[in-house]
């Protein structure tokens, strides 16, 4: 086979064959393990890896003999229709335990099976029909069509919306029925959503700069820079052993809510409806003060805030009811999430525990952990956003325990 060995063919050899050899290791992992987020990654990672292949085969020589370019010019490589789908289905696998693929989001390939489809009425016609050069006489690849390296940009644009809202409403249905949200938060998927939008603005700003995408050497450079996020992307993400507790369903957008799941079976019914933020300024009536009442003597007499792994159902269960009835008079009745609410015992707890000062008999941290975080950094975030003060600053203006007279008795 012939491949020309040159600085530009063979830097982009390198990341091609990297990003195969994650790709198959991505599969592997996700047919062992069953894991479908794996099985995503790995063929978002193929996709990225066939993106190189006309830049890195070009640079080899194929476009110069045959029958290399006719394989160059009739197997379309370059899916740019595909590559904004599968990140946008990585996510929801990633974020939601009972997503599978339905056969309503074949409606998300529609435009990659349209390409494809015109793509092959162009290798019939020139090769079958006519047996000579029409659709390419002017001898350039139909990967490389302005028209549709902008259409592939446009819908990775699109795909990383729709990520980034999936993943903002993920955010609301975890501060809406665990106590331990911001654990779950996992910095990787922010870091590979900033490393795809990364690929967006590389791509935008070499066609600006160089608007005709055959320009080999020029966008060479954009290629290499897309090559190593790729490789980030691959080989990070394989490492990653992210695992979300929450199954959840998204209703209509007309309401808003959130249906949860009753466990990762999607095949079950749903069983509960969680309202989002909206309840929030709902008018307060005689049943949400009766609530409110019941939900703060359990809290203050069983003291349920120290459990680090508190969630909306163990409330639900200890008062006999669902959680959709916590949820909403939770937010209705002390206009907050139910996150932040546990929270706030937490904080109150440990202020208490200060004005005692066995922050002199034990680490701020320990009593943070008594009181029911697991978390430093989630501690001190929450002590600052209720207090507006860090947990040293408000020791030190925490006014000194007098001494009483028998303290000084031998």
């Amino acid at each position: 086979m012939h491949f020309h060995f040159s600085f530009y063919s063979s830097i982009l050899l390198i990341f091609f064959s990297q990003g195969i050899i994650f790709s198959f290791l991505l599969f592997k992992k996700g047919i062992t393990y069953s894991k479908y987020p794996d099985k995503w990654l790995g063929l978002f990672i193929l996709l990225c890896s066939l993106y190189l292949l006309p830049w890195m085969l070009g640079f080899a020589g194929w476009y110069s003999l045959q029958p290399y370019r006719d394989i160059m010019f009739y197997i379309p490589f370059q899916q740019l229709l595909l590559i904004g789908p599968c990140i946008y289905f990585y996510t929801q696998s990633l974020l939601n335990p009972a997503f599978r693929f339905k056969r309503k989001d074949w409606l998300h390939l529609t435009p990659a099976f349209a390409y494809l489809f015109y793509r092959l009425i162009i290798f019939i016609t020139d090769k079958i029909l006519l047996n000579q050069y029409y659709f390419y006489e002017n001898g350039k690849d139909k990967n490389l069509d302005t028209w549709y390296q902008l259409a592939g940009f446009v819908s990775m644009v699109l795909y990383f919306s729709l990520s980034l809202r999936y993943y903002a409403t993920y955010k609301k249905v975890i501060f809406q029925t665990l106590s331990f949200a911001n654990n779950l938060l996992f910095i990787w998927i922010k870091k590979y959503l900033v490393a795809f939008l990364m690929m967006q603005v590389l791509w935008l700003l070499f066609f600006l700069f160089y608007p005709d995408w055959g320009n080999f050497k020029e966008k060479w450079w954009y290629y290499l820079s897309f090559s190593s996020l790729m490789y980030y992307i691959g080989i990070t993400g394989y490492a990653s052993k992210i695992k979300s507790l929450i199954s959840f369903k998204l209703s209509s957008v007309e309401n808003k809510s959130v249906f949860l799941l009753q466990n990762t079976t999607p095949d079950l019914p749903i069983t509960e409806e969680i309202p989002l933020e909206e309840t929030f300024n709902a008018t307060a009536n005689p049943e949400t003060e009766e609530w409110k009442i019941k939900i703060s003597h359990l809290l203050e007499k069983e003291r349920l805030y120290e459990n680090p792994n508190l969630t909306l159902q163990d409330i639900a269960r200890k008062l006999n009811t669902n959680q959709t009835v916590i949820s909403k008079m939770v937010n209705q009745g002390f206009k907050m999430n139910f996150n932040d609410f546990i929270n706030s015992y937490r904080i109150e707890a440990i202020i208490d525990q200060f004005k005692k000062e066995e922050h002199k008999k034990q680490t701020i941290l320990g009593i943070s952990i008594d009181c029911g975080f697991n978390s430093k950094t989630t501690f001190n975030r929450c002590f600052k956003k209720q207090t507006g003060l860090s947990p040293k600053e408000y020791l030190e203006k925490l006014p000194k325990k007098q001494p009483k007279p028998e303290d000084f008795k031998e």
